[in-house]
């Protein structure tokens, strides 16, 4: 029963969680959703402001601090290992969710493409960069990084990290994806840029966090990969040159 348990909360965090991510493909373009970053209830810039940094606090703080290794041995006495990425992806969709509803729209236009060229070209980077968003989780393990798979283990397993495909070109390719379709707009509003400038800079610091605890857990293994692979850009530092296409632990981002 307790197994059963475990695997149905698994699939309904997945369901909430997934479902998040998705909406902010709609809540950054302003296609098919009711709420999104240029849409809703309109009031003074500052109010807005503030409003807006403490949603998206929200949902960083949530992110980032369960995440960390030490969040997690705490975490753990209370919540069961199998369940317990389940709950961190339950309650990242339950912040999404939160933000789309309260968020507070800056509409005054900081740029906008008005070429059919331009506009189809930054939709199009749009929709790529969502591409390497979605097909990352994949490369790595896609239902492992969202809670599905940990009800069904019987042990801890050996953590491993991915190099192959993207990850042989930038360490973080989810994250690199992530910055493409925050930044790749025809239309930027204030409110679309205070969005994608507090989320550069909370990717940028989680980041810095998250390598650390990759260096403590793989030693040198990672300080190679760092000097062979560059974080987020491709092409800037020279090729992993390795045939091996596990080392490690999949890293998260």
């Amino acid at each position: 029963m307790k197994k059963g348990f475990f695997i149905a909360y698994s699939a309904v965090s997945y369901a909430i969680g997934f479902l998040g991510l998705a909406y902010l493909i709609g809540f950054l373009s302003g296609a098919f959703v009711p709420f999104h970053v240029d849409n809703g209830t309109t009031g003074p810039v500052g109010l807005a402001i503030a409003i807006n940094v403490a949603l998206i606090a929200l949902f960083t703080l949530q992110h980032s601090v369960m995440a960390r290794p030490t969040f997690k041995r705490w975490w753990t006495q209370f919540v069961p290992k199998p369940i317990e990425r389940s709950t961190f992806v339950l309650l990242s969709g339950a912040s999404l969710f939160a933000l789309y509803y309260l968020w507070r729209p800056i509409p005054e236009m900081v740029w906008q493409i008005e070429s059919t060229f331009g506009v189809v070209a930054l939709w199009t980077i749009y929709g790529f960069g969502w591409f390497i968003v979605l097909s990352s989780t994949f490369v790595i393990d896609h239902f492992e990084l969202m809670g599905l798979k940990q009800p069904f283990k019987t042990e801890d397993e050996t953590p491993v990290f991915i190099t192959r495909l993207y990850y042989k070109v930038v360490r973080h390719p989810i994250m690199t994806g992530f910055l493409i379709v925050v930044w790749a707009t025809p239309a930027m509003s204030l409110g679309h840029l205070l969005f994608a400038v507090i989320t550069t800079t909370y990717i940028m610091v989680a980041l810095q966090l998250e390598e650390r605890n990759l260096v403590e857990v793989f030693g040198d293994k990672y300080r190679q990969y760092k000097k062979s692979v560059p974080m987020l850009i491709p092409f800037t530092k020279p090729a992993l040159k390795t045939e091996s296409t596990r080392l490690g632990q999949p890293a998260h981002s």
